[in-house]
């Protein structure tokens, strides 16, 4: 009553203290938690109940069984009650034979255990022995008779029914786990002849007949060992188990089956025949209780004296004889062997193969198969059991993998540089499309811009044009594959050429190093500081093919490349005729990147270089390359390495390229300019004439009267060009600096003179030709427009004119035009006035040239042509600065070179008596002097960094990097 009085205020407190929802949901969780409490009872209940009937089933059967067993023994009580005093002796032999047949009886029932433990620890031969035992005491007992199912023992002893079943099923478990044992490559000599002798035993088959089984079962030991699942790594244990697999089957061959001759001595290092001393131990007879197939727990059983000498000494036998196999046989069964087994292999190995993706990983497997071969356990005899076995060598890596490897190295290195070769392209596309944006467009990114404009790169400031261990690190010590912003601008070289050399240098870089993985580390340094007894084969005698096959593929990725450019160059000089203005600049920027890029190749992509030359094109060749090069030039002619020789091919290869590309944009440039040029050339009105003149200078002469009284008489004649000739020099001079005119090749600049020439001749002639039409209406050609017009034309001569030695040949050309278009130029003109004009016309074209060789120096200053006139000029014309100069260079006030004052610094210290005159200028000195000298000598420090530099002031040192 208590507690439903409890529970009564509990509820009536849940009502005031709670809402009726909140009582529905404290009701619904209630329910909820009964509900599962229920359950989970159900559950606990089910299990239970089925335990608990189980149990009951389980005490029902132990009740029966123990009432009929008390049964048994109460009866056994009860006639032994009833039987009538002792029993009569039995006859003397008969528990003998009883006790005989109860002996064979028991051990038959023990023999089925004993097989399946020694089957179950391995030991096949005792389990064969067994059943060979088994199936004697069968035929002692009659039970394989056809009619022994009808046997007294069978029908006293039903239990042997399902003994003699079981017993049939050994011979086929014992041949399939012997079997199945000669295929694994870890187990003993020993091991392997107990199952050979199990199943020449069983299968009552010849010496011959189980080599065919050994070998037949190592055959699909192989091809199960290639048909496994592979993961990536995996590969190379399995390369390994197969290598080890088969040189196991060797040895294992020659400890089974060879045999010495006879009169040779045992080898003890090298036991062989052990199948035929195990055939002897398992077949041969012993002296009565020595031998035998029963074990010592069976001798010592009370019932062993009962069983039959037969059963006791019982021995397996061979209906044949085990003859040796000869040796013949066995060399010509082996080679057999190997020669059917090489095909699976080799088929084999090459699919396992193409899961390998990296050369690395292919030098992996090699060095791993190397250590397998070579380790001592291996190589030790090997050379012995091959030349007994097969009378030959044998080495499975020359004659199975080997070419596998080099096929599929070939196959990746095919695919590697064509995977680059796609790359370049698609980088070469790309960065075109990206020069094909008009150049006034403000969307412009600034390697762009720099690449439309390259002198507005070469004056640009950025952080990276000093490396940030420029103060304290000199530049011999510097790595040469470290290119400084400053080296970039002193050749030129636009981001977009840096990143296109650079992402393919990376690509290269990265092939190079997967593939020298292959390749031994140290070529030849180290000779033989501690070499290894003996090595199975040479890992590294592919070397030079697989240096080759660099070289080959490397090649032709640079021939790919080029053969893109060729097709974007002819692709863009098609489309140069069409267009015009914007368009045709960015066609002339994409030539001019096509351009820079094959100059700078070689030079940008050092492992370029590495991967023709291969190990011979280290970093220590690089630098001494320039200086050999030099040196071998001046001496006689010596041996050209031929993989130099390729090095230096490519490399013309190349810069032929270049200089197609320089050849496009000079003959577009030329062809532009010189347009506007022969427009103006030859408008034929006097306005045109007018808005054309420049300034001429007034000259007092003094001339003497046929009295020889002196009169002083002024003339007028030109001492500046025409507008248009200004115009055509400067914007040739424009265009020339706006590509960096001082990276230029000297064959283009010489090119873009000579054709500008040609073309401007080709406009004098045509106005020659108009004038000697005499056309009505035509503007006359007057005295004062001849002596511009001549003069002009010995200043375009003068200026566009080349010095070299290969411009001689074809400057005989040039000048027969030139005097042609003269003669008609100063037939317009009075010949004694011609007398007096031409030493003042020669002086004021002098002085022209002269002061305008810095504003034009890019296009006069590539032969010096003015530095022995420099020096010959007299003290009047001190105020004049220019002539005052020993070349005509376009930054006068820089340093041009420290050989000059190197060889001043040595003369001083040397100090000799004797006074030696100034030397002439050197070539160096002239190459100095040329314009852009800065630039260059910033491209020969890097390049040659035992030459003297520009900028070797102490700390300074490294800027030039």
């Amino acid at each position: 009553m208590a507690a439903m009085a409890a529970r009564a205020a509990e509820a009536e407190a849940l009502f005031e203290a709670h809402t009726a929802a909140e009582l529905r949901a404290a009701e619904r969780r209630l329910r909820a938690g009964i509900e599962q409490k229920r359950e989970e009872l159900r559950q606990m209940v089910g299990e239970r109940y089925r335990d608990l009937i189980e149990a009951a089933d389980t005490i029902a059967e132990m009740r029966l069984s123990a009432e009929r067993l008390l049964g048994a023994v109460r009866g056994l009580q009860r006639g032994g009650a009833a039987r009538p005093g002792p029993a009569p002796p039995a006859p003397p032999r008969l528990p003998e034979k009883l006790y005989r047949a109860a002996a064979q009886l028991k051990l038959l029932l023990d023999i089925p255990e004993q097989a399946w433990g020694a089957m179950e620890a391995g030991r096949y031969l005792p389990a064969a022995r067994l059943y060979l035992l088994c199936r004697h005491l069968h035929g002692l007992l009659q039970l394989d008779a056809p009619r022994a199912r009808y046997s007294p023992i069978l029908a006293r002893f039903p239990i042997l029914l399902r003994q003699v079943a079981a017993a049939s099923h050994f011979r086929s478990t014992i041949l399939q786990e012997s079997k199945s044992l000669l295929r694994c490559q870890s187990v003993s000599d020993q091991a392997v002849a107990e199952a050979l002798c199990a199943i020449m035993l069983l299968e009552d088959s010849s010496p011959r007949q189980a080599l065919a089984d050994f070998l037949l079962a190592r055959k699909l030991a192989i091809q199960q060992l290639l048909n496994q699942p592979h993961h990536g790594a995996g590969i190379k244990a399995q390369v390994c188990s197969l290598m080890e697999l088969l040189t196991t089957t060797l040895y294992q061959a020659y400890a089974l089956f060879y045999m010495m001759p006879e009169g040779m001595p045992p080898d003890p290092a090298l036991p062989c025949g052990l199948l035929f001393s195990t055939l002897e131990s398992t077949t041969g007879q012993h002296p009565a209780g020595k031998g035998g197939v029963l074990e010592d727990e069976v001798k010592l059983s009370s019932w062993f004296r009962y069983l039959p000498e037969s059963v006791v000494e019982f021995q397996p036998t061979l209906r044949t004889l085990a003859h040796p196999i000869s040796q013949e046989y066995l060399r010509d069964t082996l080679q057999q062997w190997i020669a059917m087994c090489s095909d699976d292999i080799r088929a084999g190995v090459s699919s396992l193969l193409v899961y390998v993706k990296s050369l690395k990983g292919l030098a992996g497997i090699r060095d791993a198969v190397w250590e397998l071969l070579t380790s001592e356990s291996v190589s030790q005899h090997w050379d012995v059991v091959c030349r007994r076995l097969l009378d030959k060598p044998a080495s499975f890596w020359e004659e199975l993998l080997r070419q596998l490897f080099l096929d599929r190295l070939e196959t990746l290195t095919k695919e590697g540089f064509e995977s680059i070769s796609s790359s370049s392209k698609q980088l070469l596309v790309v960065a075109l499309q990206e020069l094909e944006v008009k150049p006034a467009s403000s969307a412009l990114s600034k390697p762009v811009q720099f690449e439309h404009n390259v002198a507005l790169f070469l004056w640009s400031e950025s952080s990276s044009d000093l490396p940030s261990d420029a103060a304290w690190v000199n530049v011999a010590n510097r790595s040469h594959f470290a290119k400084s912003g400053l080296s970039m601008k002193a050749q030129a070289l636009t981001p977009c050429v840096q990143s296109f050399c650079s992402a393919l240098d990376l690509k290269l870089k990265a092939r190079l190093d997967d593939l020298l993985s292959y390749l031994p580390a140290e070529p030849s340094k180290e000779a033989a500081p501690t070499l290894q007894p003996r090595s199975a084969f040479d890992r590294y005698a592919d070397a030079g093919l697989v240096e080759g096959l660099l070289r080959e593929r490397c090649v032709a990725c640079v021939h790919h490349l080029l053969g893109c450019v060729r097709e974007e160059l002819q692709s863009a000089q098609s489309l140069l005729g069409g267009q015009a203005g914007a368009a045709s600049e960015s066609r002339l920027d994409a030539i001019l990147f096509m351009a820079r890029l094959c100059q700078s190749l070689s030079e940008l992509c050092p492992h370029l270089k590495q991967c023709i030359l291969g190990q011979s094109g280290g970093a220590e060749m690089v630098l001494k390359e320039t200086r050999s090069a030099k040196k071998l030039g001046k001496g006689k002619a010596q041996e050209v390495n031929p993989v130099q020789a390729k090095w230096q091919e490519v490399k013309a290869e190349l810069l032929q390229q270049s200089l197609v590309a320089y050849q496009i944009w000079s003959s577009a440039v030329t062809k532009a300019l010189v347009q506007g040029f022969t427009h103006a050339l030859l408008l034929d009105t006097a306005g045109s004439v007018l808005a054309t003149a420049t300034n001429w200078d007034e000259i007092e002469i003094q001339e003497e009267t046929e009295s020889g009284n002196s009169v002083t008489s002024k003339i007028r004649l030109p001492m500046q060009p025409s507008w248009y000739v200004q115009s055509l020099l400067f914007s040739l001079c424009q265009e020339v600096n706006r590509v960096g005119g001082h990276t230029l090749p000297k064959v283009t600049l010489q090119e873009l003179l000579k054709t500008c020439m040609a073309a401007v001749l080709a406009a004098y002639e045509k106005l020659m030709e108009e004038k000697q039409e005499k056309k009505a209406g035509a503007f006359p050609m007057t005295q004062n427009r001849a002596l511009q017009l001549l003069y002009d034309l010995r200043y375009l001569n003068i200026i566009l004119t080349a010095r070299s030695e290969e411009a001689k040949a074809s400057r005989s050309k040039h000048d027969s035009r030139i005097e042609k278009v003269t003669d008609f130029l100063e037939g317009h003109i009075d010949p004694f006035d011609l007398d007096v004009f031409t030493p003042h016309l020669n002086g004021n074209l002098n002085r022209l040239v002269q002061r305008t060789s810095v504003l034009f120096g890019l296009l006069t200053g590539t032969e010096n042509q003015y530095t022995s006139r420099s020096s010959a000029l007299s003290s009047q014309e001190l105020h004049n600065i220019l002539p005052l100069a020993s070349s005509q260079i376009r930054f006068g006030l820089l340093p041009l070179s420290m050989s000059s004052s190197r060889k001043a610094k040595s003369a001083t210290r040397n100090a000799e008596r004797v006074q030696v005159p100034p030397p002439a200028l050197t070539r160096a000195e002239e190459e100095a002097a040329r314009p852009g000298s800065l630039f260059r000598q910033l491209v020969t420090e890097e390049e040659d960094t035992a030459a003297p530099s520009l900028f070797k002031l102490g700390w300074l040192s490294g800027m030039t990097k």
